[in-house]
């Protein structure tokens, strides 16, 4: 088997590129989507794609991110049909030590034409939030940005939609195929992947794996160990790769329940506060906390997620195995249960009482970090390139359309933030007051 590029991995970031590599060969006459092959150990939104929350959204700190997901968006919004997207809106409710951060990024959206209001002062956001819906008491909250863009999107049906685009455009797609390992020449290059069924003689690989990244990052034999600058010019030794347990689940009630007060579905909620967290058994967390959530047909109920937490190793190793009969699923417990729920009714009258409607499923996924939990995207060995989204990737769908441009020799602006040498130069994006790793 042979194809000129090879994408590993078959969730958002590897569908998106494929699709946009296709176009790009065709417009320029360098080949069209026959030259591409995708493979995956099992198919289509097999890992965190295929199980991510949905939620797309603008709200970041740091000024590379918030461009770059200004970017995604315009993607989703191409066609909000055909990738299952719904265009609601997105809510960032935060406590003070928050405001200034949060108050920052409505100005640097204001800046790039990306549409939000930001209100500040506890009476004023209370007020706010209570127009939207009329049973919100969430405490200690004292500014309110709602961005009128974003939204959330289906996993499945929008993977199911930009696999059609890329079979329309002849990319072939094998699923059941591990990757084992790659071949080199003398410089170094790639120039076979290597499955449990074979070689694949090639020309180009992109590596878009997600969580289990780790693994083809010491095929390559790169550092499991990486240099980073700090402010003051000294240097740390950091793991390359950290792994967090994503917490999410879904409240089995009618997706319905939780409408606006017009009866419309609303924007998504995200709430970060650092009030103390009680339920009838007493207190829950003494903060800081946060969650987000959402009304979802395609969950079933209202769904969304609380603070991840860190994996150790061991753990991760086994849930990222990419070999063993491993689920990109991970199995959150009664505290997470405890916290979201009582979340939930700290933030709207409607879910008190309600925790005995938590579902008990497996939800949520592990997540890999980088060195200062943000994405690399860059080239190794000469030719892989590796999609590396430290946990930000299902809502970046554009990612893949300005890979496929560096992939034809054009280097993008919005991915030079983003390159791995940032961690030596020091380089690295400003840490916001979110009690979120990725944020």
């Amino acid at each position: 088997m042979n194809a000129r590029y090879v994408v590993i991995g078959a969730g958002i970031h590897g569908l998106s590129t494929a699709w946009h590599l296709a176009l790009e060969l065709r417009a320029s006459g360098r080949g069209d989507g026959r030259d591409i092959l995708i493979i995956d150990k099992a198919d289509v939104g097999a890992g965190a794609s295929g199980i991510a929350c949905g939620v797309i959204r603008n709200n970041y700190f740091q000024p590379a991110m918030r461009e770059l997901m200004a970017h995604s968006v315009s993607v989703w919004e191409s066609d909000p049909a055909g990738f299952s997207y719904h265009p609601v809106g997105y809510l960032q409710i935060s406590h003070e030590a928050m405001r200034e951060d949060v108050a920052s990024i409505h100005e640097q959206q204001r800046a790039i034409g990306y549409s939000s209001t930001f209100v500040e002062g506890s009476a004023a956001s209370r007020s706010y939030m209570r127009g939207i819906f009329d049973d919100w008491r969430a405490r200690g909250i004292t500014s309110v940005l709602h961005e009128h863009r974003g939204g959330y999107a289906n996993n499945m049906a929008s993977l199911r939609g930009l696999r059609a685009r890329t079979e329309g455009e002849g990319v072939r797609f094998v699923g059941g195929l591990a990757n084992r390992g790659f071949e080199r020449d003398a410089s170094g290059a790639v120039t076979a992947v290597l499955t449990d069924r074979g070689s694949i003689a090639c020309e180009q690989v992109v590596v878009a794996t997600g969580p289990w990244v780790r693994q083809q990052w010491a095929m390559l034999d790169l550092p499991a160990v990486t240099p980073v600058r700090g402010p003051g010019g000294e240097m740390h030794d950091l793991p390359t790769w950290t792994y967090w347990a994503l917490q999410e689940g879904t409240l089995r009630v009618d997706p319905g329940y939780l409408v606006d007060n017009q009866g419309n579905m609303p924007p998504v909620v995200h709430v970060d506060t650092d009030e103390p967290l009680f339920d009838e058994h007493g207190l829950v967390t003494g903060g800081p906390w946060g969650l987000y959530y959402k009304p979802d047909f395609s969950f079933g109920g209202v769904q969304g997620g609380y603070m991840p937490d860190k994996v150790d190793r061991p753990a991760c190793e086994v849930a990222v195995d990419p070999y063993g009969p491993e689920s990109p699923h991970f199995v959150v417990g009664e505290d997470f249960h405890r916290r979201w729920t009582a979340a939930l009714a700290f933030c709207q009258r409607r879910f008190e009482g309600k925790a005995h409607l938590m579902s008990r499923e497996p939800s949520g996924g592990i997540g890999s970090f980088t060195p200062d939990s943000f994405p690399v995207f860059d080239a190794f060995a000469d030719n892989v390139y590796f999609i590396a989204d430290s946990n930000h990737g299902y809502k970046m769908i554009g990612v893949g359309a300005l890979v496929a441009r560096e992939l034809m020799g054009q280097r993008q602006a919005l991915l030079e933030p983003f390159r791995y040498s940032r961690y030596a130069e020091g380089r690295l994006h400003p840490v916001s007051n979110s009690p979120f790793p990725w944020s």
